[in-house]
């Protein structure tokens, strides 16, 4: 059987990219969405995500704006003016595990605050969460929470497994300077799809000014044309691949116990997030 699980990341990056990944879903192939939580969330991308039948995750991130912690607890994490570093190698190479512990605790928080449960999945902005001593924070949290993981790579996915953790068997995706999902690049990549659970790592969305700074920002228009191509759609129905989220990997969970996850002490605007590129 040949399963796929179509991930939108960056859910709440901008209002632009919010809307355009919930269009990817109601008009398109999209199952599955990552939050991220150090991001400001209007009342219309929440209502709108909570309305929806996507698969909701939790998006990492060590590497854009500003964290959900207080600054002073986390220093290794932030640059001069309070802000993550950009870079997910010297994320990885400089910064505390206690303090990455501390932080992705604090970003689960907001996130079962937001949406009244766990999330279906953990996977990391940047792919920071691929890169030791952060995988294994990464893989402790998915072990508390009994959610999978994405994994990008074999050696990723083995140690995954080592540890018990479900994760789809093969990963496709990139976001470099040229749009990746196009509508031909899908129906090539759905041709070939290989048996068992696969996933898509996607990034659809509307272009915004505050989407201005990114390398990757009218790409997603694009992305979002492919996703919700009727002949895309078409093409998953005629090949009989069974399209779901990581939700269906495992059980459902209850929600956290409060005493796992308290709400953090915000440093700065309950909710607040900084600039920077993707």
């Amino acid at each position: 059987m040949k399963r796929l699980i179509v991930n939108a990341d960056d859910f709440g990056l901008t209002a632009g990219v919010s809307r355009g990944i919930l269009e990817a879903h109601r008009r398109g192939i999209v199952t599955s969405t990552t939050l991220i939580a150090t991001r400001p969330l209007d009342e219309a991308g929440l209502d709108g995500l909570k309305g929806s039948r996507l698969g909701v995750g939790l998006h990492l991130n060590l590497t854009l704006g500003e964290p959900v912690s207080p600054a002073e607890e986390i220093p290794s994490l932030l640059d001069a003016g309070g802000t993550f570093f950009r870079d997910p190698l010297r994320q990885a190479s400089e910064a505390k595990p206690e303090e990455v512990e501390l932080e992705l605790r604090a970003q689960a928080a907001v996130f079962i605050r937001l949406l009244g449960r766990k999330p279906t999945h953990l996977d990391s902005h940047h792919h920071v969460g691929r890169h030791l001593p952060i995988r294994d924070v990464v893989f402790a949290l998915a072990e508390e929470l009994g959610v999978p993981v994405r994994c990008q790579d074999g050696e990723t996915l083995r140690a995954a497994r080592e540890r018990g953790l479900r994760s789809p068997e093969h990963f496709f995706g990139e976001s470099g300077p040229e749009p990746y999902w196009s509508s031909d690049r899908l129906l090539a990549h759905l041709a070939a799809l290989p048996d068992g659970v696969s996933e898509f790592m996607t990034h659809p969305g509307y272009f915004d000014q505050d989407l201005a700074y990114s390398r990757y920002g009218r790409q997603r228009e694009v992305e979002l044309q492919g996703l919700t191509d009727p002949a895309v759609g078409e093409a998953v129905a005629a090949r009989g691949i069974r399209l779901c989220h990581f939700g269906d990997l495992t059980p459902p969970h209850p929600a956290s116990p409060p005493h796992l996850y308290p709400l953090p002490h915000w440093g700065r605007g309950e909710g607040e997030g900084g600039e920077g590129k993707r």
